[in-house]
């Protein structure tokens, strides 16, 4: 079964990113993470993504596009990345959501992969 782990960042978190003295550790922990995951077998994908005041947020309304720069949700934690992968079951998503560097600063939002429909 394919579970996407959404990794969510606190702005503390993320400014490690780019932060001289916590940028080695910062970037050491998660491709250590990401690794395991890939040798494991488990990834199906993923991607780490820009920091949330790169956003860009659409909404449409009675047919007229609405484009706000930035993310729309007013929250502490941002999405920071996501990983796909493909395991036995939510106890083995679980497992890896565990692990996550984030998962103690910020937190991992775990969801099953929807199925396409079938072909009709």
């Amino acid at each position: 079964m394919q579970y996407v782990l959404l990794f969510l960042e606190t702005p503390a978190e993320r400014d490690k990113r780019t932060d001289p003295a916590e940028a080695g550790a910062y970037w050491g922990s998660w491709s250590a993470y990401m690794g395991a995951i890939a040798q494991s077998g488990a990834m199906v994908g993923g991607n780490g993504l820009q920091p949330p005041e790169t956003a860009t947020t659409l909404r449409v309304e009675n047919g007229t596009r609405h484009v706000v720069d930035g993310p729309f949700a007013d929250t502490k934690e941002a999405l920071g990345g996501y990983v796909v992968l493909e395991v036995a079951d939510l106890d083995a998503a679980l497992e890896w959501a565990a692990r996550a560097p984030c998962a103690g600063a910020g937190s991992v939002e775990i969801r099953p992969v929807m199925a396409p429909p079938a072909a009709g």
